[in-house]
């Protein structure tokens, strides 16, 4: 990954350069015992991409970045997560 680049940042470089809208993040939670797990989904295109994780309310934005990081896999097909996706330049129109 480029560095300093977050999923999100890239996701939303991804939908502008192939002219999708803007990806919308969709916070979810459930209630586990006295504690409650925290998840995010992300929807591109009308397509829902969920972070793989559930995590502690204190780490939202890393849950927001997990269903980042599956929305870009997904979109650009790079599903081994030892390889990244392109960047979005790769994707521009000519």
């Amino acid at each position: 990954m480029a560095a300093g680049a977050t999923w999100s940042q890239r996701l939303r470089e991804h939908c502008a350069a192939r002219g999708f809208s803007e990806p919308a993040w969709q916070d979810i939670s459930d209630r586990r015992g006295g504690r409650t797990a925290w998840s995010c989904i992300v929807n591109v295109q009308g397509q829902h991409h969920p972070a793989r994780f559930w995590y502690d309310g204190a780490f939202m934005q890393q849950a927001r970045e997990d269903a980042a990081e599956m929305a870009l896999r997904n979109i650009t097909g790079y599903a081994n997560t030892n390889a990244d996706p392109p960047p979005a330049s790769h994707y521009a129109r000519s």
